[in-house]
């Protein structure tokens, strides 16, 4: 088996090469935003709209010419950012993201090489082309060869993220089959009764955050405060993005660890939420109930773990299933019988008809292993 991975290191670079790293931060984003003028120059003159990467890198010679300061940065660098901009083309025409935006500095800034870079991990260090060895902050081995490195920066701190590529054996699996119940009271109930609770990472840290961003609000623009506090808030944003991510890790590595197959709800999560708000003349209902649900919806980051638990378990040998997530949890598990009774309060499931009894989410969770196994039955 095929496995692409990637390793994420904290870079420690000197002065002479964070201003490359940052110049070549420059560099792509100036093409990136100049390939996107010229697309949309086009568009306005002949109103048909395609993009072409070879075109687009026939002209990178010519930019060179007019701006010299470009041939400072590696050409490879700027070919993957019309790489970039080629697939946010792509996403835009099959209706996955909208139109592609020009990029700012300081939001995002990151630079990719596709070859040519050398990893020294005895001595944790890095060989990033035009700007040398970087040393690195050296966490964990990396297994596999080189396949790119993209270095970017974040909250005042420069990251290297390394994708490798090796084969491996595919395991025998560990353990059986077992359901998913996603809610947010308790971030995941397993069928076999076990639970993972919330880490709630934004509810935790959102009056610190409120309070930096009323200070905020009262600064003067581009004022060193004012951009000191922004940094600040920044750093916090990225704290909350790194706890939530590392109990999710945890928690998707255990179930990928101990299962083999696992069935989970297709939660549709863009659409589970959006504002309740309504507009001028529809006024939305339980605008403040429902801002809170979402709030609490984005903060479990349901997708983000269904991610992670979807190729760890094809690591591991295993697989996830999704199946439709309709009355999971007001469905009786021993006679089949749906309304919506059987759920009288949020935690407790009786049903109606039989007088089974259980905890809901437990319900929901043994309903979707039903679900999956039939789906799986059907497809053999």
């Amino acid at each position: 088996m095929l496995i692409l991975k990637a390793f994420k290191f904290e870079l420690m670079p000197n002065g002479g090469q964070i201003r490359k790293m940052k110049q070549f931060c420059g560099c792509s984003r100036f093409v990136f935003n100049r390939a996107l003028a010229y697309q949309n120059e086009q568009y306005q003159q002949d109103n048909s709209f395609k993009f072409s990467y070879s075109k687009m890198t026939a002209l990178l010679p010519e930019w060179k010419r007019e701006l010299v300061w470009l041939k400072d940065c590696h050409s490879q660098v700027l070919q993957q950012s019309l790489k970039d901009l080629e697939s946010a083309f792509k996403n835009f025409f099959a209706q996955r993201t909208d139109f592609p935006k020009f990029k700012r500095k300081g939001n995002k800034d990151s630079f990719r090489f596709p070859q040519d870079c050398k990893l020294d991990q005895h001595n944790s260090r890095i060989w990033l082309p035009k700007i040398g060895w970087v040393r690195y902050r050296n966490s964990r081995h990396v297994s596999g060869c080189l396949k790119n490195v993209t270095v970017s920066q974040k909250c005042g701190k420069w990251f290297v993220s390394i994708q490798t590529e090796f084969e491996a054996e595919i395991p025998t699996p560990k353990g059986g089959e077992i359901g998913m119940d996603m809610g947010i009271a308790k971030f995941a109930t397993l069928s076999d009764g076990q639970f993972f609770e919330p880490i709630n990472a934004f509810k935790t840290l959102k009056g610190k955050l409120a309070k930096l961003q009323k200070q905020f609000k009262h600064k003067t623009r581009f004022s060193k405060n004012w951009q000191k506090l922004k940094a600040k808030i920044a750093k916090l944003h990225h704290k909350i993005s790194n706890i939530r991510k590392n109990y999710l890790h945890q928690i998707s590595h255990q179930i990928s660890q101990n299962h083999a197959i696992v069935y989970v709800e297709d939660l549709q999560v863009a659409n589970m939420s959006k504002s309740a708000k309504g507009n001028a003349e529809q006024h939305g209902k339980n605008v403040r109930q429902k801002s809170g649900l979402n709030r609490a919806i984005l903060d479990q980051s349901w997708f983000e773990f269904r991610r992670q638990l979807d190729y760890k378990l094809l690591w591991n040998g295993g697989h996830l299933v999704a199946v439709p997530p309709q009355n999971t949890s007001r469905c009786c598990p021993a006679c089949g019988h749906t309304a919506k009774d059987n759920r009288q309060t949020q935690v407790n499931f009786e049903c109606v008809v039989c007088g089974y009894q259980n905890n809901a989410d437990i319900v929901g969770a043994i309903n979707v292993l039903k679900r999956g196994q039939a789906i799986l039955a059907a497809q053999k």
